[in-house]
């Protein structure tokens, strides 16, 4: 067991980490540590050892935990740090806020965050994968966040700093955000909230919302020529290329490639990390050899394959 610095908040040796992802799936935490504020966060951090590794957890919307678990402290952020607060058009979020819950606030008074209704996950995980739908993304509104840097310090990174691009972001090796400012466009708070039923409505219709999946699976292909030519390159969706590979409805063990939407990797009920994960791979293979793309993951992976030895 290492040793831990003592907090105010609560850590919690060897925490299954299933309950806490969407998927269902996964190994324990380690150690899971869930600080009660950023100062708690802050001291946390400062003392921990330097080799031990940390790894922020949202609400596992977007997240596989290996079966055999990670190694060093899981940080998940609670009750501290899902304030939410306004300032004219400015919106200042906790990083444990919902994506749903912001975009719902923001609307009432008149604040256009609309595109974050219908992202799954926290405000933190949004700014890390730059979440977006419906042609917006969080780069577009984000000012700034604030982050716990691994040696304790808190410190706001200004947007261009993160360097937000298609579902990634360039944030300090374990640093743990805990706040976003953004500023929303203003408009009429009965047409946002009509938006955003309408977006809801089409999303059920098209997602298999009610099944457990971790959202997107693969990210959409961009810049593919089926010829080579430069006038010729054009983006696919990432459902299109699973389906032309065959491989809608595929399942292996308790996964399957959901037949609703098949970028929507699911377990079915039984399935484990590595059903999910081989799975997966399995699909990248297929549509690698039927179009010769390289899908890349949306999912993060994170953790230990059960009965390989524990990273260092």
């Amino acid at each position: 067991m290492m040793n831990l610095p003592e907090v105010r908040g609560t850590l919690t040796p060897k925490r299954s980490l299933a309950d806490l992802t969407w998927m269902r799936v996964g190994g324990p935490a380690e150690v899971l540590f869930q600080p009660a504020d950023v100062d708690d966060l802050s001291a946390f951090l400062a003392a921990l050892d330097k080799d031990v590794p940390v790894f922020p957890m949202g609400v596992g919307s977007n997240l596989i935990v290996r079966d055999g678990g990670i190694s060093g402290v899981v940080i998940r952020l609670g009750r501290g740090f899902n304030g939410i607060a306004f300032d004219g058009d400015v919106v200042t979020a906790g990083a444990a806020a919902l994506d749903a819950h912001v975009a719902r606030k923001a609307a009432a008074l008149g604040l256009d965050l609309t595109f974050l209704r219908t992202i799954p996950g926290t405000i933190g995980g949004a700014v890390r994968m730059n979440a977006g739908c419906y042609g917006s993304y969080t780069a577009d509104v984000l000012q700034s966040v604030t982050v716990v840097k691994r040696d304790g310090q808190v410190v706001d990174v200004p947007l261009d700093e993160l360097q937000l691009a298609y579902r990634s972001s360039v944030l300090p090796e374990g640093a743990v955000i805990v706040a976003a400012k953004m500023v929303a466009p203003k408009a009429d708070a009965a047409a946002l909230e009509a938006r955003m039923v309408d977006q809801l409505a089409k999303r059920d219709e098209s997602q298999p919302t009610k099944d457990r999946t971790a959202g997107s699976t693969f990210r959409n292909p961009a810049g593919f020529s089926s010829t080579g030519r430069a006038d010729d390159v054009h983006d696919l969706k990432a459902w299109k290329v699973i389906d032309d590979a065959g491989m809608r409805g595929a399942t292996l063990g308790g996964a399957v490639m959901n037949t609703k939407h098949s970028n929507f990797l699911t377990n079915a009920g039984d399935a484990t990390a590595a059903d999910l994960e081989d799975l997966g791979e399995l699909v990248r293979k297929k549509v690698y050899d039927s179009s010769a793309i390289t899908l890349e993951w949306e999912i993060m992976r994170i953790g230990n394959r059960l009965g390989a030895p524990a990273a260092s």
